[in-house]
């Protein structure tokens, strides 16, 4: 079988029964957090400007814009979703994607889920089937794909949300093999986009490109049955020619991705390669009374890898802030937090923000394996003091979560951002509900 068909064949087989309360519960946590996130993005640049893009497409079969009144056709509504959803950079993240998993799967589901008028456990059975392949084909070429410079999120997402999509819409497998070959006729995203609007574009457009393979396949469009594999396809373009069959051929096996790689919540709205630093900084920080003021240097050291995605070194706008170690650091050392407001133009522009930022100097350690992850700070005070601290397990990831009512919380203080109210904890519960309707869990969330 070629890799697409054994995509194909995975989610042909998977069936939604299969969803165990414990995947049922996490694909409910899942889908509020990025859901929450999205309507926190409702006023950000790229967000609007999505909208104005969106004004110019045809009508057709409507689904909801997160936290806007406005309606737009599926293929639309994915593309601004998944957009909102990720221009903050508060989505969440699975380790072997180096990347976001839920952001390019929710936001094409939720459209045709609400389209097709489909209960819960239809999405949460597409969610895993989108979520197993994207972690399987991670695992098999993500490492160089990502640092060669593609986005991980978009240019691997969109073949998993394409079997996702394709579950959802009960496809056969050849439609699904051929859905995934329009898949990669799609993918795409750079990592030198990082720092601008095109970032959280490239998130959207794996969405809208999933939607619209899945629909063109449903249609009869074909694509070649070899695209993952053949000596011009997927694999050889956009990785190193691995042989995909060993990865692919465990689709489905005993633990589910969900449950093995898991998910890690955001705890700060930026990209999560500073997070370990920013827990030891503020640690250390609450610790020894420290401010920008009092401190001379930071000296950071992590693991293998972790500082690639950082590459604005002198950011001078907030986007361009949540993918700065330096911004994290000095921001963090000047307010004691990093929040939502951290990444307003004016917050990082601040004189004595842009001054310390030379004063931060980070290095990855040598050697060859991104995994473990680590990251150990050392902070030189003025008065000559030093201070260190090492931080391996983050609050938020998969080895440990967030309760639910952290959750909550998080999700409570996005709708706050984006002058909404919600019934939160009656959005957990439907999003876990099997027999709930997507419109009931939209409607939960109204303006402020």
């Amino acid at each position: 079988m070629t890799a697409a068909e054994l995509i194909a064949a995975f989610s042909v087989r998977f069936d939604p029964a299969m969803v165990s309360p414990e995947l049922r519960q996490r694909c409910a946590r899942s889908l509020l957090d990025t859901y929450a996130v999205g309507v926190a993005g409702r006023s950000e640049p790229a967000a609007l400007r999505a909208r104005t893009y969106l004004a110019t497409l045809g009508a057709g079969e409507q689904a909801a814009l997160w936290g806007q009144e406005e309606r737009a056709p599926v293929e639309s509504a994915a593309l601004y979703n998944g957009i909102a959803a990720h221009v903050l950079d508060y989505d969440d993240v699975t380790s072997p994607l180096r990347g976001h998993p839920s952001v390019v799967l929710w936001p094409a589901l939720l459209a045709l889920g609400e389209c097709e008028g489909l209960p819960m456990r239809r999405l949460m059975s597409a969610y895993v089937v989108g979520f197993e392949v994207i972690c399987k084909l991670a695992r098999a070429i993500a490492v160089e794909h990502y640092a060669r410079g593609w986005h991980a999120t978009a240019s691997i997402g969109v073949i998993g949300a394409a079997a996702a999509c394709a579950h959802l819409l009960s496809l056969t497998a050849t439609q699904t093999a051929h859905a995934v070959g329009l898949a990669v006729a799609q993918a795409a995203g750079t990592r030198a986009n990082f720092g601008a609007d095109a970032k959280s574009f490239q998130a959207g457009q794996a969405n809208a490109a999933a939607v619209r393979a899945a629909r063109l396949a449903q249609a009869g469009f074909t694509a070649s049955p070899d695209s993952m594999g053949n000596a011009q396809g997927y694999s050889v373009l956009y990785g190193q020619g691995q042989d995909l069959a060993p990865a692919l051929g465990c689709l489905g096996q005993a633990p589910l991705e969900l449950i093995a790689s898991g998910i890690d919540v955001k705890k700060y709205p930026l990209c999560y390669a500073t997070h370990r630093t920013l827990d030891a900084l503020l640690a250390l920080r609450a610790d020894h009374g420290l401010t920008l003021e009092s401190v001379d240097r930071v000296e950071i050291e992590t693991s293998p890898g972790a500082l690639v995605p950082l590459i604005h070194h002198r950011p001078a706008t907030g986007l361009q802030g949540k993918f700065s170690m330096e911004y994290a650091v000095a921001a963090a050392l000047a307010d004691g937090r990093i929040n939502l407001a951290s990444f307003t133009d004016e917050q990082v522009r601040r004189p004595g923000i842009q001054a310390f930022l030379p004063r931060v100097h980070a290095e990855c350690a040598a050697g060859a394996g991104i995994l473990p992850r680590w990251a150990s700070v050392r902070i030189h005070e003025r008065g000559g003091a030093c201070h260190v601290r090492r931080v391996e397990d983050l609050r938020g990831s998969s080895a440990l979560p967030l309760s639910d009512q952290e959750l909550m919380d998080k999700a409570a203080d996005c709708y706050a951002w984006a002058r909404m109210r919600a019934d939160v904890p009656k959005q957990l519960s439907l999003a876990g509900d099997p027999d709930a309707v997507v419109a009931d869990f939209l409607a939960l969330v109204r303006p402020a």
